[in-house]
């Protein structure tokens, strides 16, 4: 899906955009969240899944913060997905691909299936969250 579809849609909106220096508290917390994934790997696998996807979603939100776009329908989290995939440039399509797949994960981990993740899925998870923060966050540094 593409912006323009997204805007029609009504699954985000056009916002007021924030410098840089405005999402680095965003930032910031997506860093803090890898860590937190990767202090929980060995002890609890799906909780650090969790933590990574969230610091995918909190870096995403990041990116729509400073092109000027909020996610602004009840499927919030597809709609944050679907915007970096939309704006990211195509080499990082695997790991857009991947955040879309850990939000799946990540719903099935906090709502009913505790204890489904190995050690190495999470570990993944992991590793792929840190490529797509500091992909979100060159994005971000990037002139306009």
């Amino acid at each position: 899906m593409n912006l323009s579809e997204l805007l029609d849609k009504g699954d985000v909106k056009k916002i007021e955009a924030l410098p840089p220096g405005q999402c680095r508290p965003l930032l910031d917390k997506a860093e803090s969240d890898l860590k937190a994934a990767a202090d929980n790997l060995e002890s609890h696998p799906d909780w650090a899944l969790a933590i990574a996807y969230n610091a995918m979603l909190t870096a995403g939100i990041a990116l729509m913060a400073s092109k000027g776009y909020k996610a602004s329908s009840d499927s919030h989290h597809l709609a944050v997905v679907q915007f970096c995939a939309a704006v990211l440039p195509a080499e990082t399509a695997p790991l857009t691909s991947a955040f879309g797949r850990y939000r799946t994960r990540r719903h099935g981990v906090v709502y009913g299936e505790a204890e489904s993740v190995a050690p190495s899925e999470a570990s993944n998870a992991i590793e792929k969250a840190g490529k797509l923060v500091q992909a979100i966050k060159a994005a971000i540094t990037k002139k306009r």
